[in-house]
């Protein structure tokens, strides 16, 4: 495809519309970089894209472009999104730019939950197995900048959201991810089926001779592909794993608690689903074992920290929600002493108790929200409240005995005592480093 006197107009001035622009430029395009930002966020921009600073729909609406190229970061269905629309070819994104100038296979990972895990292993594998394999697309480096590389990889491991999925139009990825799926981004979305229907495109380009690996039991309309399945309640799944195995055709593939620091059933399934990707290329068991000695799950992610007296620390500061409490909870396989709390958000913790019940055998909760989130727990297991993080983790240690877990999956944000979710983790990876 030629791009060549076409004008592409790329809408967004982050790292990915940068990188649009930068591979418009090599195919011949006259290209031009509108946002709502000021001339700051256009720097380092090479001179030969036309830049637009402080655009606005009524200046939109003039434009007229052979290609419209929307960073993910940008609702498409909005006002600033119709106006520049109105005059132009073909709406797209980044990644369906690059995927139209890139010639190697493609493994694309979709879900709610677990998607930067599944990227980073499946990444891990190709590299150790010879194929590149960069980590791309709604995390670590942008497809274009991928494919703009001298010598682009033979596969690579794409993370795709809901957002990159609605401006697909001929991306074809050889192997498809179905993680899971539960209700989130409802401020871009106006429904729970809207915001699955971005997902499934995933599977729009796929064929016969093409792959879907799925999650045991979802329920995907339209999948014309090769199924593979994975699951930690089937046994008879493709793949199945206990949350310390990992089984394929009944032999054991990868057993998670030697040699890596992946823990619960949610990474049981990343690791399954990332095997069974991979196994479509024909990457054997033994390479996939050796790729994944090691291997620590990105920070803030149920993040192994330390098994201190026979007790395991868990960071996982990046559930910020109730629904990745939820998930963090029913992943657990030993006896849980959960570390909660944070912001009040005003959010309904109610549908955790039955977990709690459950999985864990205590509860220490702490920050602002600290008192009705305890008098909440309490109904399902002995619960304190504490002021601070490190009140917790020297409290959260007293109650846990050998053989459990403290878990800190906060469920709410961290804006009450910390900057972010990243430094609440490394608050807790700090804290727990310091235990004797």
């Amino acid at each position: 495809m030629s791009l060549t006197g076409k004008h592409i107009a790329i809408l967004g001035a982050g790292r990915s519309g940068r990188a649009a622009a930068l591979l418009a430029l090599r195919e011949g395009a006259r290209v031009s970089m509108w946002d709502l930002a000021g001339r700051e966020a256009f720097r380092d921009i090479p001179s030969a894209v036309e830049l637009h600073p402080n655009a606005t729909e009524e200046e939109g609406a003039q434009v007229v472009s052979d290609m419209l190229v929307v960073s993910p970061g940008i609702d498409t269905y909005g006002s600033y999104v119709a106006a520049f629309s109105k005059q132009t070819g073909e709406v797209i994104g980044e990644v369906e730019l690059a995927a139209r100038y890139y010639h190697g296979k493609i493994i694309g990972i979709t879900g709610t939950n677990g998607k930067t895990t599944t990227t980073e292993l499946v990444s891990r594998i190709l590299a150790h197995a010879g194929y590149g394999g960069n980590p791309c697309g709604n995390y670590g480096t942008p497809f274009a900048e991928v494919v703009l590389q001298g010598n682009p990889p033979a596969v690579v491991s794409l993370e795709l959201s809901s957002f990159q999925l609605e401006t697909i139009r001929t991306l074809h990825p050889d192997v498809s991810v179905w993680l899971n799926f539960a209700p989130d981004h409802m401020d871009r979305y106006p429904t729970v089926e809207a915001y699955r229907a971005a997902k499934l495109r995933i599977f729009k380009n796929q064929n016969a001779g093409d792959h879907a690996v799925i999650r045991g039991g979802a329920s995907l309309p339209g999948v014309i592909a090769q199924t593979v399945t994975f699951s930690t309640t089937d046994p008879e799944a493709d793949w199945f794993s206990n949350g310390h195995i990992i089984l394929h055709g009944g032999e054991c593939w990868l057993d998670m608690d030697h040699g890596t620091s992946l823990r619960g059933l949610h990474n049981a399934e990343n690791v399954m689903a990332a095997m069974a990707a991979c196994k479509t290329l024909g990457i054997s068991a033994a390479m996939m074992s050796e790729a994944l000695q090691g291997y620590a799950p990105p920070p803030h992610r149920c993040e192994l920290i330390r098994t201190l007296d026979g007790v395991e620390y868990l960071n996982d500061s990046k559930a910020t929600n109730l629904h990745a409490l939820e998930s963090a909870l029913r992943s657990q396989t030993r006896p849980v002493v959960l570390v909660a709390g944070g912001k009040e958000k005003g959010l309904d913790y109610t549908p955790v108790v039955p977990l709690l019940r459950e999985k864990a055998l205590g509860a220490v909760t702490f920050g602002q929200i600290a008192r009705p989130l305890a008098a909440l727990f309490a109904e399902a297991v002995p619960t304190e409240s504490v002021s601070t993080l490190a009140d917790a983790v020297t409290v959260a240690r007293s109650l846990a005995p050998r053989g459990s877990t403290v878990l800190l999956s906060p469920g709410t944000s961290s804006f009450d005592q910390f900057s972010g979710y990243e430094q609440r983790g490394n608050a807790f990876r700090d804290l727990v480093h310091q235990l004797r």
